[in-house]
Parts: C-alpha cells; sequence; structure tokens
C-alpha cells in the first residue's frame, strides 16, 4: 500500500525536525531540491561534498558578501 502525498509530507517534516533541526514552516518554504541537497550533504554524497573552494572562489563571494 503506497503512502498518500500528505503522509510522505508529514514524514519528511518529521525528518527535517529531528535530523536538521527545521521548524514546520522551514520545512514548507524549502523547495524539494533544497532538501534533497541537504540531506544528500548530511549523507556525505554529491559531487563536491568536502572540497573546499579555491582561492579565486572564495575572492568573489568575499567581494559579493562583505562583512563589512
Amino acid at each position: 500500500m503506497s503512502a498518500t502525498l500528505a503522509e510522505s509530507a508529514a514524514r519528511l517534516a518529521g525528518l527535517a525536525g529531528a535530523l536538521l533541526g527545521w521548524r514546520p514552516d522551514e520545512f514548507w518554504r524549502a523547495t524539494p531540491a533544497e532538501l534533497a541537497v541537504v540531506l544528500e550533504a548530511l549523507a556525505g554524497g554529491g559531487d563536491t561534498a568536502g572540497t573546499p573552494p579555491d582561492a579565486q572562489t572564495i575572492t568573489q563571494l568575499m567581494e559579493m558578501f562583505p562583512d563589512g
């Protein structure tokens, strides 16, 4: 017997709360892709998991998001 969309969503919301500390509103605002990326990172997957950014990327980020 397959779960309904509502049952699956409720289960995922519970997991997001338990594993990620997300409150319900944070879960419902997240896209499925965002949830998948976070869960994949926790599982140690992904092409860039554990790869530090290079110097050029760090410089670009510092220019985009200056700390003052």
